[in-house]
């Protein structure tokens, strides 16, 4: 039975594994959705009222799957001032695919040679946009197993969501989140509350492989979508029951148990209809529901209702997300900061939401909730958990660095650089024409990356890629070529240089590297 093994087993296991630290990467160059909407010749209001977006990030081609999750990488480790070699496990998820056989993780080891660190777990993970939570549970799972060493666990997510000409086109985007995994975190995974749904479905894939596009049911998708959800919300519940009456508690589990509800955002709008979707949930398994006032007031019509029949019925839709809209703006609608202003990032989308949470809170607000995370990926992956966020808001605390740490990240994507819609299509266009060709040299501008950007130099005639890396601190491209040591003036050496292993309690000033609160 879920949550029956010995309380024996439990103490052995190390307290409060979970996410330490997150550093997340949006491209320099944004098109904007109203914009878009007119160049397209699509009714004025369809893709920034109807889907939700506001802008949409997107990369030229220097910029590959590779590059980002190198850039997303480097910062994260140079942000925390560790060593790599205090990381033993160093899992990707992605679906964004350029070398059938190698792993995105072998070329992100290139960042590792300098520590001498070849002793690193992990490979990459795939299952459209569930790969990044897949890896995420693999680094959790490590840290709580036999074969820890005590060092960290590193997730990278990262995609390139584009898409052919047409309606799907305004719901791509492109990025990378990476995550720092440990014990004593401020963001701790609950153990045991983790519901999963797992089918066959085609509604999106990949089958096409020298092309990026995908192949959409768009209605099909949707329907995967909240059916999962419905089906892992139910699995969590009946989980979280049995931890409660363990512990002598008689509650039912609802949206009142959350503080936060982050969810992958393929658009932003279908996010606020997932909310109202686990508000129908909690009503439709609820014995006798109030619905003469309360959340559940004037509901009374849709008490008999089938879930299954519910997917595309536009009364219950419009009716639950009226009766959600104060727990959409209390819960969920910080979490689309990053959704709406860059679009779908695949695998990062979920945890671009959580950042996006964690970016506009303090760490006071933050402290004690239940963050509950919804991650999907087509074809179909789904799971529903919970994290729970550390007590300890006090600065200078774990909680107090992560939060920090965010904290600009709306300046970071006002910073970016509106192109037209026109300019737009001109680059995607040119990735269709040069996706995967062998011996080419990238067009697009290095100027226009962030400083401290890795970025695609050339694809020789064997396909093998290198990548150089643009200066932190000025205009100068810094060449890497296959991330020789000519980078190393770029790397800030770690204060755990001769202290790779997490540091215990008692481990004096390494501690102050990443201060692990209590809960």
């Amino acid at each position: 039975m879920p949550g029956s093994l010995p309380a024996v087993c439990e103490a052995a296991w190390p307290k409060d594994v979970g996410i330490m630290a997150v550093e997340v990467y949006v491209p320099s160059q944004y098109v904007e959705q109203a914009e878009l909407e007119e160049f397209d010749g699509v009714g004025a209001g369809k893709y920034t009222v109807g889907l939700g977006q506001a802008r949409m990030g997107f990369c030229s081609d220097r910029e590959d799957i590779s590059s980002l999750c190198l850039t997303v990488v480097q910062r994260l480790m140079e942000h925390s001032g560790l060593s790599y070699q205090s990381v033993g496990r160093l899992e990707v998820g992605t679906e964004t695919i350029i070398d059938k056989s190698k792993s995105t993780k072998t070329v992100l080891m290139q960042l590792f040679e300098e520590s001498g660190n070849t002793d690193v777990d992990g490979v990459d993970t795939t299952n459209a946009c569930y790969g990044g939570t897949a890896a995420l549970f693999n680094a959790v799972n490590w840290v709580e197993s036999s074969s820890w060493d005590g060092r960290y666990a590193l997730v990278v997510a990262g995609d390139i969501a584009v898409y052919a000409t047409g309606g799907a086109r305004p719901t791509g985007g492109a990025g990378a989140v990476a995550m720092l995994v440990g014990p004593n975190a401020p963001l701790a995974f609950e153990r045991g509350l983790r519901g999963t749904h797992m089918r066959h479905a085609y509604d999106f894939y990949k089958p096409d492989m020298v092309s990026e596009y995908p192949v959409v049911d768009g209605k099909l998708s949707i329907q995967c979508y909240l059916s999962a959800l419905d089906r892992c919300y139910s699995i969590y519940r009946n989980k979280i029951h049995a931890q409660w009456q363990r512990e002598g508690l008689d509650k039912r589990c609802s949206l009142a148990d959350f503080g936060f509800m982050v969810f992958h955002s393929p658009y932003c709008k279908l996010v606020q209809k997932s909310l109202a979707r686990l508000m129908l949930n909690d009503f439709l398994c609820h014995p006798s529901p109030d619905t003469e006032s309360g959340p559940f007031s004037g509901l009374e019509a849709f008490r008999d209702v089938k879930i299954e029949d519910t997917y595309f019925d536009r009364d219950v839709e419009k009716a639950f997300m009226k009766a959600s809209s104060e727990a959409f703006e209390n819960k969920t609608k910080a979490s689309l900061l990053i959704s709406n202003q860059n679009g779908n990032m695949y695998t990062p989308s979920v945890y671009g939401c959580l950042a996006s949470v964690l970016a506009q809170h303090t760490p006071q607000q933050l402290a004690g909730q239940r963050i509950g995370v919804f991650s999907y990926g087509s074809g179909f992956a789904a799971t529903l958990y919970s994290i729970k966020v550390t007590q300890d808001a006090t600065p200078g605390s774990s909680l107090d660095k992560l939060v920090s740490s965010l904290c600009d990240l709306q300046a970071r994507l006002d910073s970016r650089k509106k192109v037209s819609p026109d300019v737009f299509a001109q680059n995607m266009k040119l990735r269709e024409e040069t996706h995967h060709l062998a011996n080419y040299i990238p067009q697009g501008s290095v100027e226009e990356l962030f400083p401290g950007t890795w970025y695609l130099t050339r694809v020789d005639e064997k396909h093998r890629r290198q990548y150089a890396r643009r200066s932190v601190s000025d205009d100068r491209p810094l060449e890497a070529g296959l991330l020789t040591s000519s980078n190393a003036a770029e790397h800030i050496p770690s204060p755990l240089k001769k202290m790779p292993r997490i540091p215990t309690a008692t481990a004096g000033p390494e501690v102050l590297v990443i201060s692990n609160g209590d809960h």
